[in-house]
């Protein structure tokens, strides 16, 4: 077995002065710039039906946050209305500031340690089969809030058996101790966004690392040979299909499992613009393409995010689920 790929931790605090306030803005622009308009296949029906509203007045009800909300996402409807949604850790305030990115950025407050009770007990009331958990960056910190992931992973664990658990991990600096901690819990899904194509990476997240986030995604499948790895791509920043199929290449030359692929949306003026949208089927394309590459699952359409659908790549492919068919 090759050695553990160890990335220098990115440290620099001028490159990111942090807004004394919180803000969602990434860019000083023109207020009257135009927005392109969407194409049909982007358009949705929100769904406000009785499933999503007892899910918002849980969120309120615990103090917690999601990342439904926070990023502005276009299924926000779908999902909660289905009784399902991904939780945001670490507060709702980011150290970065990422500039597709609608999560507020900023100096963010002290981390509650309290949250992965309260995030344990939602996923109980919910009676989740599947739990999909994020978070904001924590770049103050050395472990990067780390063991608030773990201590939540076991708390599903001790409070709701047999249900699988996701993570959607930040870099931790490439602090290969921070992601040790996490993937000592047991995650069933150890996710980590590539987001971008390397040749956008610095305009796209310039606090972020091409190589930092490739170490993550192979690290942890060293830590963990069991558990699923996973990444997720948009399109639509800038890059061309040649790009795309390269960089799609490389995640799975890093033995990642699992693949999301979905259109990039403008979530205000203030961050980058859309290039271009991408068809539904060239979406198809990408999928027919990513699957003969081995990946064991791809989730490839235009309204697609990282935790689209993850409940179905649990079922299907996590060892959780399978014990559960063996006892059931």
């Amino acid at each position: 077995m090759c050695p553990l790929h160890i990335s220098a931790q990115i440290t620099n605090s001028k490159f990111n002065p942090m807004p004394a306030s919180s803000t969602r803005d990434r860019l000083r622009t023109n207020s009257d710039s135009e927005h392109k308009r969407l194409p049909p296949w982007l358009r949705v029906k929100f769904n406000n039906n009785q499933a999503f509203r007892e899910v918002d007045q849980l969120m309120q009800t615990e103090g917690l946050h999601t990342v439904c909300q926070e990023a502005l996402c276009p299924n926000r409807g779908e999902c909660w209305g289905d009784g399902t949604a991904t939780f945001l850790l670490l507060g709702d305030v980011c150290t970065r500031a990422c500039k597709f990115c609608d999560v507020k950025h900023g100096r963010p407050e002290a981390l509650d340690w309290n949250e992965p009770d309260r995030v344990a007990r939602s996923v109980q009331l919910m009676k989740l089969e599947h739990a999909v958990v994020t978070s904001v960056n924590r770049d103050e910190r050395r472990d990067g809030g780390a063991p608030i992931f773990a201590m939540l992973i076991r708390r599903i664990r001790e409070q709701h058996p047999g249900c699988s658990v996701e993570v959607l991990i930040p870099d931790f600096k490439g602090s290969l101790e921070a992601l040790k901690i996490v993937m000592d819990a047991g995650p069933d899904i150890l996710n980590h966004n590539l987001e971008t194509v390397p040749q956008l990476f610095k305009s796209v997240q310039p606090q972020s690392s091409y190589k930092v986030s490739r170490d993550t995604l192979i690290n942890a499948k060293k830590l963990d040979p069991d558990a699923l790895t996973k990444s997720g791509l948009m399109v639509g920043l800038g890059e061309n299909l040649e790009q795309i199929k390269e960089t799609i290449q490389d995640i799975r030359s890093w033995d990642v499992d699992i693949l999301t692929i979905g259109q990039y949306l403008q979530p205000s003026k203030q961050h980058l613009a859309v290039d271009r949208f991408y068809t539904p089927e060239e979406f198809e394309d990408l999928k027919s393409f990513s699957l003969d590459l081995g990946f064991k699952w791809v989730e490839s359409a235009p309204l697609v995010r990282s935790s689209y659908h993850a409940a179905d790549q649990a079922r299907a492919l996590s060892k959780t689920y399978q014990s559960r068919k063996k006892e059931g």
